[in-house]
């Protein structure tokens, strides 16, 4: 009897031939199995979908959603899972090799009772049918949420911070390359200065009135010297170095730096000394420093260099372009510690050194100059005083001495008003030094002659004002010559009326008043010269004495030298030359000369001149035995700026030697004079003194000749 093929042998894969032994044909059902095998008839509850009866389709109801109940009834049996797990055991124990279990005949389900299977099925027994188990409760499932928005999010998050890296990359390495390359550069890049060396400034026979010379700039790492070592280590470079222990302790206190200069123009001698002392983490620097062999020789002249290397003053500030040169460099690569890295590349431009200025200044009349002002000012009291000399032809200033005079190896201490060159700064009302000039406007005018008389009272009227001459006296009948030699006023104001006011202000701008001189003179001034259309009433007087305009010692030096060069002024000269690139001596160009008035009137006031230094002139103690001397007195009310009003006097003399061939002009002024006032008893005897030396020093000889007789009254 063939056995009933179970359920698990068809699911095996044992299926029937498309035709059964009748042969007849089978149809698809919609769920892919047999037809044969669907059980027929009625379709009952708990049934398979493959029991379903051939023939129709279920009516009254959609095939699909039959078909999806009873899917869902099927898969709720609990015979079913028991059959698949049989199944799946047999089919373990045939891939293991063990028997084949034999299949159980299952009665056939969902058939209606008295119903045939076909192809010899047996018929289930007959009984109470059971009601099927109750499903088991599908467990609890925690449904997550979806994660692509969560993994979109994080990829937007990360796509946007390595874009801005990305960004800021290509700033780093595109655009902004070269920037950082120059940082990197200049990070291992250590570039040292080579200090050019400074001219010198030297006088017109090359002495050295200002040299560079070398020296050491030492400094310090405060942080390696140890606290038990810093008492000792202050009073070593306090000692050495000459300065305070309470200045270096405070320099070695600062522990918060590595770098303390200590000193910038030390010895090479005693840095190498501190050197050896072994001084922890000491360095050297080769530099220069400035040094005046001379002292206080033509100090406020001259001028000083401060602590960076420029000029602060004087020809040091006038000329420091040309006399500082050009620094050099050296560009080397260094390590974390300092140290010069091997093998690498260095760049070095080397220095230009500066260049040597010659000044016209002679060293030897320079001192004799100085020592002379400076013995007067002592004597009478005086605030200051001033010589200048100078060359007549050339115009070439051979001295220029201030008193008090300014130390140049000291200029730290000196005062403010020390370091003006008062000959070429120092403005003052020039008194009757200043009646040359009204007599050479009077003569080129042609008003007056030396020989012209005039009856001299001792004062006369100008406008709201009564002015006088220095001493009373009564009329007096005086030639212009005489009436200059005794330095009378009144005589000086008519002359001046003859002349007018325009013409006289002509004059004074021609002699050089009102304008600064040129020749490279630093701190020179102009003056004060009003315009005659601006005079006062009583100013139209004063000015023809010397009053109510105001100049300075340099301007009525070359106002002397004009007169006793035949008339033609030459502009003043400080600077004789200049070394060049390679050091060859190149003079300077010669001053501008311009003729201010004729020769004939320059020599007719020499006469006049050297009348005033004879027996009857105001300036006898000028005169030098055996010279021929020409100069003039002054003695001028001073104005005090602080004040606002006249307090003092200024008392001064100029004149020229030898009288009938000049070769120097000598001016000294003394400024607020406390024992006596008057130019020919304070001023006369510097110019002798000065004069007396500077002609010897030029090894100048007496003309031999003597002064031509002059009718100094009238009617003699």
């Amino acid at each position: 009897m063939p056995r009933a093929r179970s359920r698990g042998e068809a699911d095996r894969g044992t299926r029937r031939p498309p035709h059964d032994e009748d042969n007849r044909p089978r149809s698809r059902n919609l769920r892919g199995g047999d037809e044969d095998d669907r059980p027929r008839g009625r379709a009952g509850q708990g049934r398979d979908e493959g029991d379903r009866p051939r023939g129709r389709a279920p009516q009254g109801r959609d095939d699909a959603d039959r078909l999806r109940g009873r899917d869902e009834r099927v898969r709720g049996r609990p015979e079913d899972d028991l059959r698949s797990r049989g199944r799946d055991e047999g089919a373990r124990r045939t891939q293991a090799g063990g028997p084949r279990p034999q299949a159980r005949p299952e009665p056939a389900r969902g058939r209606e009772p008295g119903a045939v299977r076909r192809g010899g099925d047996v018929p289930p027994p007959r009984g109470p049918r059971r009601p099927p188990p109750r499903p088991p409760r599908p467990p609890l499932v925690l449904r997550l949420g979806n994660p692509r928005r969560r993994i979109n999010i994080g990829l937007i998050g990360m796509t946007f911070i390595l874009s801005i890296f990305a960004g800021r990359l290509i700033q780093m390495q595109g655009l902004d390359s070269k920037v950082y390359e120059a940082a990197a550069v200049g990070q291992r890049t250590h570039t040292e200065e080579i200090p050019a060396k400074r001219g010198s400034i030297t006088d017109v026979n090359g002495h050295g009135l200002a040299v560079t010379v070398e020296a050491r700039e030492l400094s310090i790492d405060p942080s390696k010297v140890l606290p038990e070592k810093r008492a000792e280590v202050t009073k070593l470079l306090a000692q050495q170095l000459g300065k305070s222990e309470q200045e270096i302790a405070a320099k070695l206190a600062r522990t918060n730096t590595r770098y303390q200069r200590l000193a910038t123009d030390v010895d090479p001698v005693v840095a190498g000394r501190l050197l050896q002392a072994r001084v922890p983490a000491l360095s050297a620097k080769k530099t220069y420093r400035r040094l005046y062999p001379a002292g206080d020789l033509a100090g406020s002249l001259i001028g000083f260099v401060g602590d960076e290397g420029d000029g602060l003053g004087g020809m040091e500030q006038a000329k420091n372009k040309l006399l500082a040169g050009r620094d050099g460099e050296q560009r080397v690569e260094t390590g974390r510690d300092g140290l010069r890295i091997p093998m690498t590349s260095s760049q070095h431009t080397a220095p230009v050194n500066g260049q040597d200025v010659r000044l016209t200044i002679d060293r030897d009349i320079q001192w004799a100059a100085q020592e002379s002002i400076a013995e007067q000012v002592k004597k009478a009291g005086a605030d200051s005083g001033t010589v200048i000399v100078m060359d007549v032809r050339t115009a070439q200033i051979v001295a220029m001495a201030n008193a008090p005079e300014l130390d140049l190896n000291n200029w730290r201490k000196a005062p403010a008003s020390a370091y003006i060159n008062k000959a070429a700064a120092d403005v003052f009302e020039p008194g009757s030094t200043n009646k040359v000039i009204t007599a050479a406007a009077a003569i080129e005018a042609g008003e007056v002659t030396p020989g012209t008389v005039f009856r001299v009272p001792d004062r006369i009227r100008c406008a709201d004002q009564v002015l006088r001459d220095a001493h009373a006296h009564k009329v007096e009948t005086l030639t212009f010559r005489q009436a200059v030699a005794e330095s009378s006023n009144v005589a000086t104001i008519m002359a001046a009326r003859k002349v007018g006011s325009e013409r006289l202000y002509r004059m004074l701008k021609a002699f050089g008043f009102g304008t600064t001189p040129g020749g490279g003179v630093p701190s020179a001034e102009a003056g004060l010269l009003p315009d005659y259309k601006n005079w006062s009433g009583s100013q139209h007087c004063t000015v023809a004495y010397g009053q109510g305009v105001s100049v300075t010692a340099l301007q009525m030096a070359s106002v002397y030298q004009t007169i006793a060069n035949g008339g033609v002024k030459v502009e003043p000269q400080i600077v004789a030359g200049a070394t060049d690139a390679s050091g060859r001596f190149v003079p300077a160009p010669p001053g501008k000369q311009t003729r201010v008035v004729s020769a004939t009137t320059a020599k007719e006031i020499t006469t006049m001149l050297e009348a005033a230094v004879s027996a009857e002139g105001t300036g006898l103690l000028a005169a030098i035995p055996g010279y021929r001397v020409a100069g003039k007195t002054g003695t001028a009310n001073r104005y005090d700026a602080e004040l606002g009003r006249y307090k003092g006097y200024t008392a001064s003399f100029v004149g020229f030697a030898p009288a009938d061939q000049p070769r120097l002009v000598v001016l000294s002024v003394l400024q607020n004079p406390k024992n006596g006032h008057f130019g020919g008893q304070l001023a006369a005897p510097v110019f002798k003194d000065v004069m007396t030396f500077a002609i010897k020093s030029k090894k100048i000889p007496p003309t031999g000749s003597t002064a031509p007789p002059v009718r100094t009254r009238a009617g003699q």
